[in-house]
């Protein structure tokens, strides 16, 4: 009769083929992208690969103690510096009191690693007073303290900035203000060069003017050194306003696709630690590509109202303002009208990776402490490399031994398990290849471990649906039902024991750092890939499996013989005997 089918999804055994193609077609997907990326190999740890090693020293600035507190608030900013990616396996920790050691693993760009924790990261928001090419670029046309400025773009050393590189608003307090607000941004973006009106009346504004304002701007001195200044030659550029406090005139260096500018700064309007925080965002509904958003605190935000009001009437380049990281210039906007509210975008031309820097250096912009390069030593990968070769034995032996008891205990069934494992291994290679390029994942010995324990994870899983399906078998019922009976069951279990795993390891990502991390994220990546691997490859094996007569007919090697199960006879269904019928005398 029908009974027999409750209870049975045609769908789930019909359909199992959908499944299989789907993980095809994601492993061949994946593949493909590792091939055409060309990272072939997942990126290794320092103590795999080697790399730099720098050591800084803490000197006093400014009254500022070299306390505790003080060097753990520097870590913390060095270590979301070159983590500002995501899990690049830099290491940053104090050894001693007065010490910082930072640890680059090779792959990762050590001169710009260098560049962000070597500074000392005084910020600065200084007017522009004149702006002028350097070097062999010098011959051409420049801009000068008069406000000329048509033929040179604004620069940024850390190569963030583009001719036209501009800072908007990003909120407005209405709707009216804000479309009216975009219409003159985008007139003045089709055509930002100024006019000769505006030029002229520009050099009048004494808060942007290089000879009034402050009172120091025109001091014979600080002319003379902007004369002489040649920022093509680094021994110039490195003691460029070297000893300027921030309420004085002074001279700085910044680069643009190879050219180096020097710039006539006014004194600091606006300081980087009343930056509360910045980032870099994809503009997706105005096409404007990446741009970096800025959030002042209230201080910070008043201030950056005025400079900005001020420098809006002004004809470029005397309409930017230098961002200034002890005494670079690593980007120079310009503004074309007060901004307020404490927030503000700089847009332009900018790559992901551009607009990155430049909102790193934003955001961890103020350490606390001055540092000093003290050394800086190539580390070898050779002790990594023993150890790792060490613990890939050590990984085999227990794949190994994982085989042989599977083979040993499970026969035919086993076949489903390394083909399972096989599955897995595949994606979390392709998928660990991939994660280097694209968010800084590097593989060192914890992640190795990680992986090498997600083994017992993925098989553990495997062997509590066959024991829910050969315990199905013991109940007397033959192989198809058993599957589809035994599924939703050891389903519940898998989820239950992969969330436990899965959470432990999001915990343990979170609340610890450096090489701890790269154990707790293997250990969630390859949780979640079990998930995948059980729900759209062993499931639906089976199922097809069970259609073949090596495993329907119970075969003594398939690991499914009800014989040595000791299953239960099948249950039948016995008439039962006619009631007697007795004769009426």
């Amino acid at each position: 009769m029908a009974a027999p089918k409750r209870g049975r999804s045609a769908s789930a055994q019909s359909k199992p083929g959908r499944a299989l193609a789907l993980i095809l077609i994601a492993i061949v997907a994946l593949t493909g992208g590792m091939f055409l990326s060309g990272h072939t190999t997942p990126r290794l740890g320092i103590d795999l690969a080697g790399g730099t090693s720098i050591t800084l020293e803490a000197k006093a600035d400014q009254g500022s103690a070299i306390n505790k507190a003080n060097m753990d608030t520097a870590v913390d900013i060095m270590n979301r510096r070159v983590n500002g990616l995501g899990v690049s396996e830099a290491e940053v920790q104090t050894q001693g009191d007065r010490n910082i050691i930072v640890n680059i693993p090779k792959g990762t760009n050590s001169k710009e690693a260098r560049d962000q924790v070597g500074t000392t990261a005084k910020l600065y928001f200084r007017p522009v007073l004149a702006q002028e090419a350097t070097g062999s670029a010098a011959a051409s046309p420049s801009p000068s303290a008069s406000g000329s400025s048509t033929a040179s773009p604004s620069p940024s050393a850390s190569k963030s900035g583009s001719t036209g590189e501009k800072a908007t608003s990003s909120s407005s307090p209405s709707a009216s203000a804000t479309s009216q607000g975009r219409a003159v941004t985008d007139a003045l973006k089709a055509d930002s060069t100024p006019s000769a009106s505006a030029s002229a009346s520009s050099s009048a504004s004494p808060s942007a003017s290089a000879s009034g304002g402050t009172g120091t701007s025109g001091d014979a001195k600080i002319q003379a050194q902007y004369a002489a200044l040649d920022c093509s030659k680094k021994a110039q550029r490195t003691t460029a306003g070297e000893g300027a406090k921030p309420g004085e005139t002074t001279v700085g260096c910044g680069e643009m696709s190879g050219v180096w500018y020097k710039y006539l700064l006014g004194p600091a309007a606006v300081d980087g630690t009343e930056v509360k925080k910045a980032q870099a965002v994809f503009d997706t509904q105005t096409a404007a590509g990446w741009q970096v958003t800025m959030t002042f605190n209230s201080k910070g935000a008043k201030k950056f109202a005025d400079i900005t009001g001020q420098l809006a009437k002004n004809a470029q380049p005397q309409n930017e303002f230098g961002i200034v990281l002890d005494g670079e210039v690593v980007s120079s906007p310009y503004v074309s009208s007060s901004i307020t509210g404490g927030n503000a975008q700089i847009s332009g031309s900018f790559t992901q990776e551009e607009a990155q820097n430049l909102a790193n250096m934003l955001s961890y912009g103020a350490l606390p402490l001055s540092f000093q390069e003290q050394s800086v030593t190539t580390v070898t990968a050779a002790l990594g490399g023993d150890q790792l070769h060490a613990g890939l034995l050590a990984g085999a032996i227990g794949l190994l031994l994982v085989v042989v008891y599977l083979v040993a205990y499970y026969r035919g069934l086993s076949l489903v398990a390394m083909a399972s494992l096989l599955v897995s291994g595949i994606l979390t290679y392709v998928i660990m290849s991939l994660l280097g390029p694209t968010i800084g994942f590097a593989l060192n010995l914890p992640a190795v471990c990680g992986a090498i324990v997600a083994i017992g994870i993925t098989a553990d899983s495997f062997i509590v649906y066959f024991e829910r399906i050969r315990d199905e078998i013991r109940e007397g019922r033959s192989l198809r039902p058993a599957v589809e009976r035994a599924w939703p069951r050891a389903r519940r279990t898998i989820l239950v024991s992969d969330f436990v795993s899965f959470l432990a390891a999001a915990v343990l990502f979170v609340v610890t750092v450096g090489k701890v991390q790269g154990f707790a994220f293997t250990l969630g990546l390859t949780t979640v890939l079990d998930v995948v691997v059980v729900f759209f490859f062993t499931k639906p094996l089976m199922t097809l499996l069970a259609r073949r007569k090596f495993f329907a007919s119970g075969s003594k090697w398939s690991g499914l013989d009800p014989k040595s199960l000791g299953a239960k006879p099948p249950l039948r269904r016995t008439r039962r005997p006619a009631p007697a019928q007795t004769k009426e005398a």
